[in-house]
């Protein structure tokens, strides 16, 4: 998992974010899979692709579930820049022999409609360009609904943890059968 504080259950304790859910979840189901959680709060594409080689070569995943973008999107950064990070990861992951999911993300409309939009269909230009699993928008239940999110307004509660996992296992279940 290589993501920024959304998949680093910011906010809680680690072993109640969705990504220990996940963990769980393959080992009750019988799957043999250990994750690695190498989501940092705060990152950007810029810092996740500084720290992937790295990690990719300590880890050697069979998959990289990839969630990254969001705070870069609500920096206002060029999206050219953010684009060519998410590419350049996709493509190490890949080289790397591991498959890739993508995790979609959505920013608050503070820099105006194109920009927001750009930023959202970016993802979705990437799955199909390299033919990865996605999945559009890991917040999708969540991120309207107030009772699911943190007091600072944009990180999901400890409540919203298994709804998130719920968003990505229809799309990976079907990447662990190939394993």
């Amino acid at each position: 998992m290589f993501g920024d504080s959304i998949s680093a259950a910011y906010g809680m304790r680690v072993e109640e974010g969705w990504v220990s859910l996940l963990q769980n979840k393959l080992t009750s189901q019988g799957y043999g899979y250990h994750v690695v959680n190498a989501s940092v709060s705060g990152e950007t594409t810029d810092g996740g692709r500084a720290r992937l080689a790295r990690a990719l070569d300590v880890h050697q995943p069979a998959i990289v579930i990839l969630e990254l973008g969001g705070n870069d999107g609500l920096r206002g950064l060029p999206l050219a820049d953010v684009r060519s990070n998410l590419e350049a990861m996709i493509s190490a992951a890949v080289h790397g022999k591991a498959r890739v999911l993508l995790l979609g993300m959505r920013i608050p409309p503070n820099y105006g409609a194109a920009y927001t939009e750009k930023f959202h269909s970016m993802y979705d230009e990437l799955a199909q360009k390299y033919r990865l699993p996605f999945v559009p928008f890991l917040l999708d239940k969540v991120a309207l609904e107030p009772g699911f999110i943190q007091q600072d307004g944009l990180h999901p509660n400890v409540q919203a943890q298994s709804l998130l996992l719920d968003a990505v296992w229809p799309t990976l279940q079907p990447m662990l059968a190939h394993s």
